[in-house]
C-alpha cells in the first residue's frame, strides 16, 4: 500500500540556547500551521515528563486543544500518551473533550514505554509496565465504547467514533499482534532496539515482523492502520543537511544516557543510522527503500533527533510536502500553499 496520509510529528524540544517553553510551543504551533497550509493530513505530539531535551510536553491534550483551535482542518494525534503513568478514566475524559472541541479530529495513540525518570516520578519504578498498560488500556477502551463506569453512567461527554481511532505503539511483534487483534492502529517508531546479533540491520527489516504480525492478527474485514514514524530532515543543500544532522546527533548523544528510554547509541553514526537526511531527491531515494513504509497507511515525519532549529525545520516541512512525499505517491488535495 502507498501511504495515503502525511503526518508531521514534533517532540517540542529546545533547539537553541535560552529558549523557554513558551518559545518552543510557539515554534511548534507555527510548524503545525505551515503543515496545514501545505496539505499535511495529521500533526502528532508525544508526551514526556521532566527532561526538556527529551521532549517538552507533559500535557498533550492541553496543547492539542490549543492547536486544534488554530488549525481547523488537520487531524491531531498523540504518539504517544504513556498510559501506564495516567489515570485511564481521566485520559478518556480529556480525550473525549478534545475530540468534541476538534470536531472528531483526534487520533489517540498509547504506549507502555517511557523514560526511567518518568516512572520514578509517578512512583512506578518497579512496576510491570506491560501489565499496568494492558489493564489501563482495557479501561480506556471500555470507557470510549460507552460501557457504564459507575452504575448506569458512562463517559461524559461521550466520544462517538474515537474508539475506532485508537493506536498502539510497540517495539515487539507480540505487541503488534495485540494491536491488530484489538482492531487498533499500529504505530512504528523512528528507532528500534537492535538485536546484538544484527546491530546493522536496517530499520525496516527489524520492523517488518511487526507489520506482518499486525496484519495477520487483524479481524476479518478490519481496515489496517499503520503509522510509520521516521526521522526525516531535508535541506536544499546536502552539505547543510549533513552538518546540521551531525550537530544534532552529537547533542542528542550527550543527553541520551540521562533519559533511561529505549533508544541506545554510542556514536553520532549510530544516532543517525535510522535518520533520513539530505536533499529532497536523496531523501526520497532513501525512503523508497523502506519496505515497512511501503505498507504504511500513514507516513509521519519528525526532525528529531536532528532538531536543526526553527527556520530549518520549517524549510524541511515544506520540502517534504512539495518535493519528497509526492515521489512516494502522496498527493495533497491542493488546498492551499504558502
Amino acid at each position: 500500500m502507498t501511504p495515503h496520509r502525511l503526518g508531521f510529528f514534533t517532540r517540542l524540544v529546545r533547539t537553541e540556547a535560552g529558549e523557554d517553553a513558551a518559545t518552543v510551543y510557539r515554534h511548534a504551533l507555527e510548524q503545525i500551521e505551515l503543515a496545514e497550509r501545505l496539505g499535511y493530513d495529521t500533526a502528532w505530539v508525544a508526551q514526556h515528563h521532566l527532561d526538556p531535551a527529551e521532549g517538552g510536553l507533559p500535557a498533550p491534550f492541553v496543547f492539542l486543544a490549543h492547536a486544534a483551535a488554530r488549525a481547523e482542518r488537520l487531524r491531531f494525534g498523540t504518539a504517544i500518551v504513556t498510559l501506564a503513568l495516567e489515570d485511564p478514566i481521566r485520559v478518556a475524559e480529556d480525550a473525549a473533550v478534545l475530540d468534541t472541541l476538534a470536531g472528531g479530529r483526534l487520533e489517540l495513540g498509547f504506549g507502555a514505554g517511557g523514560s526511567r525518570h518518568a516512572f520514578e516520578l509517578f512512583d512506578l519504578a518497579g512496576a510491570d509496565r506491560q501489565r499496568v498498560y494492558a489493564d489501563k488500556l482495557a479501561r480506556v477502551t471500555a470507557a470510549l465504547e460507552g460501557t457504564p463506569l459507575v452504575g448506569d453512567r458512562g463517559l461524559n461527554p461521550p466520544a462517538p467514533g474515537l474508539r475506532n481511532r485508537l493506536w498502539q505503539a510497540t517495539f515487539s511483534a507480540g505487541g503488534a499482534a495485540r494491536a491488530g487483534a484489538a482492531g487498533d492502529g499500529l504505530l512504528l517508531s523512528k528507532a528500534q532496539p537492535r538485536d546484538p546479533a544484527a546491530p546493522d540491520a536496517p530499520l525496516w527489516e527489524i520492523q517488518q515482523p511487526l507489520v506482518d504480525a499486525y496484519l495477520a492478527a487483524l479481524p476479518g474485514g478490519a481496515t489496517p492502520r499503520i503509522g510509520a514514524s521516521r526521522g526525516v530532515f531535508v535541506a536544499d543543500d546536502h552539505a547543510e543537511a549533513a552538518e546540521l544532522a551531525e550537530r544534532g546527533a552529537a547533542r542528542f548523544l550527550n543527553q541520551l544516557g540521562r533519559n533511561g528510554g529505549p533508544e541506545v547509541a554510542n556514536s553520532v553514526a549510530e544516532v543517525l543510522r535510522d535518520i533520513y537526511y539530505g536533499t529532497p531527491d536523496e531523501v526520497a531515494e532513501q525512503l523508497a527503500a523502506d519496505t515497512a513504509l511501503r505498507r504504511a497507511t500513514d507516513f509521519i515525519v519528525q526532525v528529531h533527533p536532528v532538531d536543526p532549529g526553527h527556520v530549518a525545520t520549517l524549510r524541511s516541512i515544506e520540502l517534504i510536502a512539495t518535493k519528497v512525499a509526492p515521489q512516494l505517491g502522496w498527493r495533497s488535495d491542493e488546498r492551499t500553499h504558502p
